[in-house]
């Protein structure tokens, strides 16, 4: 036998080319100018070869989700574990977007001059920290300690004053116009706006209750865009109503101004839920808010459940709701409200209503929105176990009184609310309404419909009306009705109690409440409206009629059995009908051949009677802890308010500012929204002088976009807005697309 060749057994294992194993799991393909990382086979990253941004994501990724070390990272990429520490650090700080520098000095940006050594020199031997110098030559701090040591710098040990001082330095109109001092002893704050880790000390000794905003100088901040909208937040006063509802939340460094402020932009930048925090880093969030870093998951969840604990969520909203009348009284001639259901899918027994957009019944959460004639929110209230809009139309029209005073306002609403006896009630409490007429009604000749048309709110509108007087309630109650003919012959009746409206005018206004639909669906799909701000539940009212289960089984019941004598006496009448008379001569010989059927009638007919008195015995509705063995509760009411006040408020913020730059914008009915949403992503340059923070943000996506945000800029200038916490005042620009 020949030797067997161990060659042959172990034969060499070679990486196909273009392949780059890590480790046990982790893999890099590289053909035809395309590369893709594997890890475990499943696809982690695919990118070009030439895609830089691409391929630091993918490191970083690798890095950071604990698959590959960065040794290994290094070694298979070609390039050392620096550059991987260097991108994971440009990630945190910038994001995405600071992976995409190239190497060397980034164009664009200036470099410090070698004469200004001296002037850096003195500066360094005098205190100032690395970051303070760089703040103000506007140049990196990596630029300043490389100067350093070019200079043979040797710090001096030296003990950092974070303790307050009876020596404090003059005010800074950079600093808080509110601090909160101690009673004995004046505070020092930070003077780097990357470093506030003396403020931190001063909150966790009690000292104070909420970082003032202290802004550095910087280009391309990510987001600050979003500083445009603070000239009209400061208008809606939702933090003077914040500070005198809930006062202060204790010493923290994030205080009430601060957490409010942040809720805010974050609804404004669309960032739905605390959670998705995570996505962004702290530092570019926090250098739009004046800190060095905003507050993340656990502390914006806890500051939530802090405010929600006091209970004051109504009053809060109360508030907002008389500043939003003060300021647009003319938008509340006409009032719209509308429920909206939120679906829950949790593991709580909560009580079912019909979701109409789902056409199906769920449990569920209603809440009742009040909206002005330009379809921007004004209040919400929570309906108890989804009360109809008959139940809770009233308690929401005293609200409404307590606004308007004693203006007389028109309410609109949809069927839901058709009662001709609440109509009497809307009526004799000084309102007006519009509605839809439901059920049965006469249809009006063709030839009592005429043509309407005019101009109303700013666009041609033309119907075919007919207008008449109708009687409800035996003619106890006297209305108006306008028609609607369409074009296939379908009618709208529409009632309402104002007969010195045109009627184009009454059918335009009812049609308008659509808006609100919008509102419900824009507020759903960008502001998140439906989510849950927590999965805690509350007892609910135990004593609250429902349906009675036993009486519903009965009625069941009842319904089939008399299904049955319904099927049993047609199948006698055809019997009876189809009979021949040299069959059976007489109706008494027609009962003795059908007498089987007969009984089976008679006996349907004691089963419809025994079922109507066990059926009447029981009542119709019983307190639901008699109904059900589970647990009777809601889910907490609280915070869930308070995040539907804030998006309110952020959403008031976005039609403000959609209602200014519309007379600069041709396209704004249907791209306004879009544009201000653009303006409000952008990056900004921020440029901190004694008495201003200059904001001037990056070009749009075409010149006729820039010049519409430019017009947005000038007016919001007029207002002279102050950065809320600060005695800053904010200028607006915008970068010259050319």
């Amino acid at each position: 036998m020949g030797a067997t060749r161990t060659d042959d057994l172990f034969p060499e294992v070679r990486n196909p080319e273009g392949t780059r194993i890590l480790n046990e799991r982790c893999v890099i393909k590289t053909q035809a100018g395309h590369r893709v990382v594997l890890v475990s086979g499943i696809v982690l990253a695919s990118y070009a070869v030439t895609d830089r941004m691409a391929e630091a994501y993918a490191m970083v990724s690798l890095v950071e989700q604990g698959w590959a070390s960065q040794y290994q990272v290094a070694h298979a990429l070609g390039c050392s574990a620096r550059t991987v520490r260097r991108d994971q650090r440009r990630f945190e700080n910038g994001g995405l977007a600071a992976l995409g520098h190239g190497d060397g000095y980034p164009k664009g940006q200036w470099r410090l001059p070698g004469e200004r050594s001296r002037w850096i020199h003195r500066l360094k031997a005098s205190g100032h920290s690395n970051r303070e110098i760089a703040r103000r030559a506007g140049v990196s701090e990596m630029a300043i300690r490389k100067l350093l040591c070019r200079l043979n710098w040797k710090d001096a040990p030296a003990q950092p004053d974070l303790i307050p001082s009876e020596n404090a330095l003059p005010a800074n109109p950079n600093l808080s116009a509110f601090c909160v001092t101690a009673p004995t002893a004046s505070i020092r704050h930070d003077p780097d706006p990357s470093d506030r880790s003396a403020d931190r000390l001063l909150a966790r000794l009690g000292l104070l209750q909420d970082a003032p905003p202290l802004f550095g100088s910087a280009m391309a901040v990510p987001r600050a865009g979003v500083l445009l909208a603070l000239p009209v937040l400061m208008a809606s006063g939702v933090f003077e109503c914040a500070q005198k509802i809930y006062g202060h939340l204790g010493p923290s460094f994030y205080g009430l101004r601060t957490s409010l402020l942040t809720l805010l932009l974050m609804a404004l930048w669309r960032i739905k839920r605390p959670e998705n925090l995570k996505e962004y880093s702290p530092q570019s969030l926090g250098r739009v808010l004046g800190l060095d870093r905003a507050p993340e998951v656990k502390t914006l969840r806890r500051k939530l459940a802090s405010l929600a604990a006091t209970g004051r969520a109504a009053q809060f909203g109360d508030a907002l709701a008389r500043r939003r009348v003060e300021l647009r009284g003319k938008a509340m001639g006409f009032l719209y409200v509308d429920g909206h259901v939120r679906v829950y899918h949790g593991q709580h027994a909560l009580p079912k209503t019909h979701v109409a957009r789902m056409r199906i019944s769920l449990p569920a959460t209603s809440d009742y929105w009040v909206n002005d004639s330009s379809g921007d929110p004004l209040f919400v209230v929570t309906a108890e176990a989804n009360a109809g809009l008959v139940k809770m139309l009233p308690g929401i029209l005293d609200q409404v009184r307590g606004l308007a005073g004693q203006r007389r306002v028109t309410v609109v609403f949809d069927r839901g609310g058709f009662s001709p006896k609440l109509f009497q009630q809307i009526i004799a409490a000084g309102f007006d309404l519009l509605t839809y007429r439901k059920g049965r009604y006469p249809r009006i000749p063709r030839s009592r419909f005429n043509p309407h048309t005019g101009r109303l709110g700013g666009r041609k509108v033309s119907y075919v009306l007919a207008d008449q007087e109708v009687r409800l309630l035996k003619g106890k109650l006297r209305l108006r009705q306008v028609t609607r003919r369409m074009e296939n012959g379908h009618q709208t009746p529409i009632l309402t109690s104002r007969r010195d409206l045109a009627a184009a005018q009454v059918a335009y206004r009812m049609f308008d409440r659509w808006r609100q639909e919008n509102f419900f669906k824009y507020l759903r799909e960008e502001y998140a409206l439906d989510a849950l701000a927590e999965y805690a539940a509350v007892p609910a009212d135990p004593t609250r009629e429902v349906p009675n289960p036993v009486w519903t089984a009965l009625d069941a019941q009842y319904r089939q059995a008399w299904a049955r004598v319904d099927r049993l006496q047609s199948e006698y009448g055809l019997e009876a009908l189809n009979n021949l008379e040299q069959k059976h001569r007489t109706m008494r010989g027609f009962k003795i051949a059908y007498g089987k059927l007969g009984e089976k009638i008679w006996s349907a007919w004691q089963r419809v009677s025994q079922l109507a008195k066990r059926r009447a015995a029981v009542p119709r509705r019983v307190p639901v802890r008699e109904a059900t063995d589970k647990p009777i509760v809601k889910l907490a009411p609280e915070r869930k308010h308070l995040t539907n006040l804030i998006k309110m408020v952020a959403y008031q913020a976005e039609s403000d500012l959609l209602r200014m730059v519309t007379p600069h914008y041709r396209r704004a009915d249907d791209e306004g929204r879009t544009l201000i949403q653009a303006a409000l992503a952008s990056a900004a340059d921020l440029e901190v002088t004694k008495r201003e923070l200059r904001v001037r943000l990056a070009s749009q996506s075409s010149p006729h976009r820039t010049r519409a945000v430019a017009a947005l800029c000038e007016e919001l200038n007029h207002r002279k807005a102050v950065f809320p916490g600060s005695n800053l005042r904010l200028k607006y620009l915008i970068q010259d697309p050319s």
